[in-house]
């Protein structure tokens, strides 16, 4: 598929959520669930700073997911997320049945900001999410968040 406008709305609202997480004092990611009809069924930010790093958004997202719609409508659903889905939130998208992901940047250019910040590499591999779940249906990066979202993930770096 091609990232149309739409795609791209929907996308700020994952952004948002992101900037809500860092200035919770989380790292900033924020993904929304789509239903096919375009309903937000469920939106989320990263909540992993109370020590719990499986408190991620699209693994929220997974969860809801799975308790709360058939297997027909999360195949039909639509993750848009603020950076690609880590291993473990490919390998849960993938087990609930969701449909396509939509990011707004890769794990490999957030990878290579935080290197270049001298951040410590995450314990994870930073897999595509196609590695890990290769018959999702993704698309992105998306550009035009490129600059913000480097902008508040160095933020979160350099906090103390």
């Amino acid at each position: 598929m091609t990232i149309d406008a739409d795609d791209v709305r929907r996308l700020a609202r994952a952004v948002e959520l992101a900037r809500e997480a860092l200035e919770a004092g989380d790292e900033p990611y924020g993904s929304v669930l789509i239903a096919a009809d375009g309903v937000t069924l469920f939106e989320d930010r990263n909540r992993a700073g109370d020590g719990d790093e499986t408190r991620h958004p699209e693994f929220e997202i997974a969860r809801w997911a799975a308790r709360n719609i058939s297997p027909e409508a999360r195949a039909a659903a639509t993750v848009y997320t603020s950076g690609e889905h880590c291993p473990m939130c490919s390998a849960a998208h993938a087990w609930v049945g969701l449909g396509r992901i939509v990011y707004a940047v890769s794990s490999a250019q957030i990878s290579g900001w935080r290197a270049s910040w001298g951040v410590p590499a995450s314990p994870v591999a930073p897999l595509p999410i196609q590695a890990v779940a290769p018959s999702v249906p993704v698309d992105g990066p998306v550009e035009q968040y490129a600059d913000e979202l480097r902008a508040l993930l160095e933020r979160s770096a350099r906090r103390p």
